[in-house]
């Protein structure tokens, strides 16, 4: 899980392009797609492979953000049976990528999608992760279609996987949906993600597992230059996620009836790594009672909050160590559970942008048939979790150096100012080194003093440097 979200409203100036240009260029980050590759998939495009069952009356709506075109996802919510029903249709990428052909073998290079302020670099060509494979409004595509029953707490008490065609009627975003549902204005399959992203909530509280929402910095455009500022997730946002978990675990649960599968699993968190969030609380002065479990703390914050929103983000520590785990032949891996879902849970909700999640949604489709998976996704299985690691080393790589950047050329003409600061990072070996968060501009910065630095507590701080080409923003006690 990324530890800080960026993005860019707005064209970003020249000296940003460049910066991300050059970033781009030293990670060997590919600007484009073979010709090979892009020939495959234009004509993939037009001659899919098409599933045999009808699912286009069901009306589909998407929720994203409202510049996204790559939707993965689009969903139905339905009342049924005393308690609901979840219709959840994944692109179907295996529709288009034959085996062993140009895009199968550049997804395999790429692994994921990039995403860089300025622009992103997409798993698979435009043509389908934006175009044909997408879920996009008034659009008929291939989809991975889940049903799934729940009761009226919002547990799962029936799951089925099939391919089917779909058609989804509308491209909702987040901020549009909280409105629709605040004010009571939304149609029953919207107004019911709220019910049933809430239901899920409390069971995710009941079993121990934990959603962060940790902020964005966002980066604006305003009368002809830019500033920073601070998005914390809304509601909707997290039922929305709700949906995508509850999809995930039970392909987990499905995997593993069958005896063959890939996992996203993460280990419980050590002692001493929960021991050192206690004294960034008690530094940050957050009240975090012994009785109080961790996962309880972290749902009592307000990511509105710059002290809660530091602590949020030093929360994401404990989700380092996340990997892809396989099995097969029914002996199953000594851990088959993700520490923050606290449940067995399976990455296969977004096979436009990562690569591992086709070969769940293939292993789910085997499953639920009762059928041997196919050849070329057994064969792709030893090698997928050292994949999705490199793969998710780069796009860490990324994204820690995108906010770098951006941190740099929106202050690089403010070298010398004093801000006020909140210091949220001591390093512990070197206590005169640490992180400083800014309220406003919306920064989070290294900063470098001459004595021991007060965590938790405000200091005024002066910005050192910040360019955008050769250094990343750098403070000083004020």
């Amino acid at each position: 899980m990324p530890s800080r979200h960026i993005r860019v409203k707005g064209a970003p100036e020249a000296p940003l392009r460049a910066a991300l240009a050059a970033l781009r260029a030293e990670l060997g980050v590919p600007e484009t797609f073979r010709s090979e590759v892009l020939a495959e998939a234009e004509s993939t495009a037009r001659f899919p492979a098409v599933p045999g069952h009808d699912a286009t009356d069901i009306p589909f709506f998407t929720v994203d953000p409202p510049t996204a075109e790559d939707l993965d996802q689009a969903m139905h919510l339905s009342r049924h049976d005393g308690g609901y029903r979840v219709r959840y249709a994944i692109a179907d990428v295996a529709a288009f990528v034959v085996p062993g052909g140009a895009l199968d073998s550049e997804a395999h290079h790429r692994v994921t999608t990039l995403y860089f302020p300025d622009q992103k670099v997409p798993l698979h060509p435009t043509v389908l992760s934006e175009g044909a494979a997408s879920l996009l409004p008034g659009q008929t595509a291939p989809a991975v279609l889940w049903t799934i029953d729940l009761d009226g707490d919002g547990r799962t008490v029936a799951a089925d996987v099939r391919r089917a065609l779909v058609r989804s009627r509308a491209k909702l975003d987040y901020a549009g949906v909280q409105k629709r549902i605040d004010e009571g204005t939304a149609e029953e399959p919207v107004a019911l993600l709220r019910e049933i992203g809430e239901a899920r909530e409390r069971l995710e509280v009941e079993r121990g597992g934990i959603s962060l929402n940790v902020p964005e910095q966002e980066i604006v455009e305003y009368d002809h230059t830019y500033e920073l500022t601070y998005r914390a997730p809304l509601p909707a946002d997290a039922w929305n996620a709700q949906i995508s978990l509850l999809t995930g675990m039970a392909a987990a649960d499905l995997m593993l009836a069958y005896g063959t599968g890939v996992l996203r699993t993460l280990p419980t968190a050590p002692d001493g790594a929960v021991a050192r969030l206690r004294r960034t609380a008690h530094a940050l002065r957050i009240e975090w009672p012994h009785h109080v479990s961790y996962a309880a703390l972290i749902r009592s914050l307000n990511p509105r909050r710059p002290r809660h929103a530091a602590f949020l983000q030093e929360c994401t520590t404990l989700l380092r160590g996340a990997g892809y785990t396989v099995f097969r032949d029914g002996v199953l891996p000594p851990n088959t559970t993700h520490a923050a879902v606290a449940a067995p849970y399976a990455h296969c909700t977004a096979p436009l942008r990562r690569l591992a999640d086709r070969y769940a949604s293939e292993l789910c489709l085997a499953a639920a048939a009762g059928e041997e998976p196919p050849d070329w996704v057994l064969m792709a299985l030893d090698t997928l979790p050292k994949q999705m690691a490199e793969g998710a080393r780069r796009s860490g790589t990324v994204e820690r150096e995108c906010v770098d950047i951006v941190e740099a050329a929106l202050l690089k003409d403010r070298v010398g100012e004093v801000f006020d600061g909140c210091v949220v990072e001591v390093d512990a070996r070197r206590p005169t080194v640490g992180k400083v968060l800014l309220q406003q501009p919306a920064v989070i910065g290294r900063i470098e003093a001459t004595a021991p630095l007060p965590l938790g507590e405000r200091l005024p701080v002066r910005l050192a440097e910040a360019d955008p080409g050769t250094t990343k923003v750098r403070f000083t006690p004020a």
